[in-house]
C-alpha cells in the first residue's frame, strides 16, 4: 500500500525516465518490501528552479546535483530497519544503473502509518478488519 510522491526540477527529466523511474521504484518496493504489483499509486511532480531547494553535499562524500529527486513514500509500518535500508540501496543501485542518475540525487523520505489510515475508495479503510 505504499503511496510513492516524486518531486523534481522541471525540465531535468523526460516522460520516458519519468517511467523508467516510476518502473524502478516499484520494482524495488515489490523486491524488498513485498508490495503486491497491482499496488501501485505514484504521482509526480515537477518545480520551477526556483520552488526547489537543497543543499548540494549534506551527509554526502559527493554533491548532488540539479537532476536531484526527493521521492518520498508513505507505507504502512511493520518493515525493519534492514528491509528499509536494502530499499534505499535498491532503489539507488537500479536508477543509476538504468538512468545514470547519480546515486546522491536520490534523496528518499520514508514515512509509516498505521492501516486505520488508507482508504482506497468507496468510504472506507480496506486495510483493516
Amino acid at each position: 500500500m505504499p503511496f510513492v510522491k516524486v518531486s523534481y526540477i522541471e525540465n531535468e527529466y523526460d516522460k520516458e525516465s519519468l517511467a523508467s523511474i516510476s518502473q524502478t521504484i516499484m520494482k524495488a518496493l515489490m523486491k524488498e518490501f513485498h508490495v503486491p504489483e497491482k499496488d501501485y499509486f505514484q504521482v509526480f511532480s515537477s518545480h520551477k528552479k526556483e520552488e526547489f531547494y537543497y543543499d548540494s553535499n549534506y551527509l554526502l562524500r559527493h554533491e548532488r546535483d540539479h537532476r536531484l529527486l526527493y521521492i518520498h513514500i508513505t507505507c504502512g509500518s511493520g518493515r525493519t530497519q534492514e528491509q528499509k535500508q536494502f530499499l534505499y540501496k535498491e532503489i539507488a543501485e537500479q536508477l543509476y544503473d538504468q538512468l545514470h542518475i547519480p546515486k546522491e540525487n536520490v534523496f528518499i523520505m520514508l514515512i509509516e502509518t498505521g492501516l486505520e489510515n488508507w482508504s482506497f475508495g468507496e468510504g472506507f479503510a480496506q486495510m483493516i478488519k
